[in-house]
Order: structure tokens, then C-alpha cells, then sequence
């Protein structure tokens, strides 16, 4: 494994933005915060939920197109943003083998322990593949990332749509930055536009799960940074933002509320009633985010989707 970040990054990362977040207006928090061992695992069930649809829909796109997408883009490495478990990773893997000489898969994530349990399932897959990780901050660090041999950068899970519209053009021109011209494509997954009736359910599900996922960031400034939120005082609410065509995920206090967050040496009220920001879930319109890569310098290879036309697939190179 490859490390480019230091000891102490999530802790500060944590810090920074909780005291940036929490001292806006209105109050925000991003959503990697989420994802402690009990927020991966409440995640992993919202994936199965019915109602929650963009993990299934991702994986249909990927079994229908992802012969044509390495068809259209061979590689002889598939580096992955954000890998995680990498559990849809096969399929492109297969793909890419069968379009050509695949040497390399390299997974980058700020997580050790996804690193490590990813390259051990991908071993016993792939015993003849070289596996990388890449314990790395890629929104930030994308310039010290492997530059070898021709290469398919895959950011996928819909996670583009965590993004505010500047934040992901800066993004996507550092990807754009890491590979030049006849260097490689990027694929990218991204949900797509759909009626309310079908988006919030998808955010706020019958069960509750989802509710109790949103909280556990609060559980999560608790025990990392002594703070003394009363977890069951702020009520799960999804929105849909209309003029921002994204999905936001909200905590809202049920009275008045006076936190402390000694690890930061900061004080926060909340009003009753008032919104804590915990994520926004963008989605797009293909034209529209095929003008948004080329905007960041890409051109559009190709664009496929689910048998529903739920959730996009986007191939593109750069220009």
C-alpha cells in the first residue's frame, strides 16, 4: 500500500470541516462523516432497501454496457476514486481483460481498512493481477497518483452528486489535469432526474434506516470530538431542491439546543426547527453533464444507462 497522506489527516480533516460547517449559515456538514464502522454498515442496508434504488441501477448499467464501455476505452489499468469495498469493480475488471491487456487495478481511498479487505477479495479474483492501493486524499491529490500505461479513472456510486457545482468542476479539471490527451478516459456514474415521488423515498425510506444513517454523523462528532449532541433530538428530513436538481439531506432540531465541541473549542445553538445540512445528492441530465465534462475539458465518448434510464454511465476523454 501506498500512502500519501499523514497520520493524523482524518482527525484534522474532521476538525477543519466541522468548524467551517457548523460556523456557516445555514449550518452544513459534509457527508463523508458519515462512515464510521456503524454509518458503513447502516449504509450497506440502505442499499437493499427497496426504495433505494441507485446502487442497483448503477450495477444493471454496468452489466448491460461494460463490454461497450471497454470496447470504447481499453486499458491496461483501471484506477478507481473513492473504491471502497470495490464490489462492482469486477465487472469492469472482466471487461477490460476481455478488450485487452489489462495489467493493473489501482484502488484509492482515505481508508486503510477498505483498502486492504478490497485488495484481498480482488486477489483471490485476479491472482495474476497487479493490485495497488492508494491511500490518498484524491480531491486534493490526484498529481501524485500512478501515471503508468493508459488508463480507465472510474468514480462511481453516484458519488459526483455530493459535489456543489463549483466543487466539481474543480474536480473534475484535476482529473482532467492528472490525464492528458491519449492518456486515458474517465467513467464516471451519476444519477439522474426523476420525479420527486420516486427521489425522496429513495432518501427518506419507510424503515428508517436512512434516518438513523443521517444521525450517525452527530454520533460520530460524539465520539471523536467529545461533543455533546443529543442524537434524538434532531428529526431526518430529505428535500428536494428543484432550481438545484439535488437531494438534500437535512437534520432538524426538534427544540432548542446548545452543543459543545470540546476537541474544537467551539459552542453551537440550534433553534427549534432549525436545519442541519448533512448532504446534497445531485442529479443530472445526461446533455447537461456531458456539458459540464467539456466545460472541465473532456469530451464525451459514450453515455449508457440502467434498462430504466435511472442512473447514467459517462465516458469521456480528455480534449
Amino acid at each position: 500500500m501506498t500512502h500519501h497522506l499523514p497520520p493524523d489527516f482524518l482527525a484534522k480533516s474532521l476538525r477543519r470541516d466541522v468548524l467551517a460547517g457548523l460556523g456557516s449559515t445555514p449550518k452544513t456538514l459534509p457527508p463523508k462523516w458519515f462512515y464510521d464502522q456503524r454509518g458503513s454498515e447502516l449504509f450497506e442496508r440502505i442499499t437493499l432497501l427497496e426504495e433505494y434504488y441507485p446502487t442497483r441501477a448503477e450495477r444493471e448499467a454496468l452489466e448491460l454496457h461494460a463490454a461497450d464501455i471497454a470496447a470504447a476505452a481499453p486499458a491496461d489499468t483501471l484506477m478507481e476514486l473513492g473504491s471502497g469495498s470495490s464490489r462492482k469493480t469486477p465487472l469492469l475488471l472482466d471487461a477490460l481483460a476481455a478488450a485487452g491487456p489489462l495489467r493493473r487495478y489501482v484502488a484509492v481511498d482515505v481508508s486503510d481498512s477498505a483498502l486492504i479487505a478490497a485488495r484481498e477479495s480482488l486477489a483471490e479474483l485476479y491472482p495474476a493481477l497487479e493490485l495497488q492501493a492508494v491511500a490518498a486524499d484524491f480531491e486534493h491529490q490526484m498529481h501524485l497518483l500512478p501515471h503508468e500505461g493508459r488508463r480507465m479513472v472510474a468514480f462511481l456510486g453516484g458519488t459526483i452528486g455530493n459535489f456543489e457545482p463549483d466543487a466539481r468542476h474543480e474536480f473534475l479539471r484535476s482529473i482532467r489535469g492528472y490525464l492528458g490527451p491519449g492518456e486515458g478516459t474517465l467513467l464516471i456514474g451519476a444519477d439522474l432526474v426523476k420525479p420527486p415521488s420516486v427521489l425522496i423515498p429513495a432518501y427518506d425510506d419507510a424503515e428508517g434506516v436512512t434516518a438513523e444513517f443521517n444521525r450517525n454523523v452527530l454520533r460520530v462528532l460524539n465520539a471523536e470530538l467529545g461533543a455533546d449532541f443529543d442524537v434524538d433530538a434532531f428529526e431526518h428530513v430529505a428535500v428536494w431542491n428543484e432550481r438545484e436538481e439535488w437531494i438534500e439531506m437535512r437534520l432538524r432540531a426538534t427544540h432548542p439546543l446548545h452543543v459543545t465541541l470540546p476537541a474544537v473549542d467551539l459552542e453551537v445553538d440550534f433553534a427549534a426547527g432549525e436545519d442541519l445540512r448533512t448532504e446534497i445528492s445531485a442529479k443530472f441530465r445526461p446533455e447537461g453533464f456531458a456539458a459540464e465534462l467539456a466545460e472541465a475539458g473532456f469530451g464525451v465518448v459514450g453515455q449508457w444507462t440502467d434498462g430504466a434510464g435511472r442512473f447514467a454511465l459517462t465516458l469521456a476523454e480528455p480534449r
